[in-house]
């Protein structure tokens, strides 16, 4: 029964990778630069940790979605959007 549960839970992240597309994750630096070419963009934040906080971001540029984990909050264009998530889960 438990091997039927974990090849079923490695299915189900397969088939998740497979649905989110194209991720790439880069560093707080780099994602701040490409959140500066971006016009108007859309910036999903989840914050989380257990000892300490960290700011999870996550946009979309030039049909790419971009990922970033950090320490501290990154510092938004004018113009930008922002949606607050309760949570972004990246499989992997």
């Amino acid at each position: 029964m438990a091997i039927m549960g974990a090849s079923g839970a490695a299915a189900a992240a397969a088939q998740a990778i497979k649905a989110s597309g194209v991720l790439v994750r880069v560093g707080p630096e780099e994602f701040s630069r490409i959140l500066s070419r971006a016009k108007d963009p859309l910036v999903v934040l989840a914050e989380g940790g257990v000892f300490r906080t960290n700011y999870k971001y996550l946009m979309a540029y030039k049909g790419l979605a971009f990922y970033t984990r950090s320490a501290a909050p990154l510092p938004l264009p004018a113009g930008a959007e922002l949606l607050t998530a309760r949570q972004i889960w990246i499989p992997g």
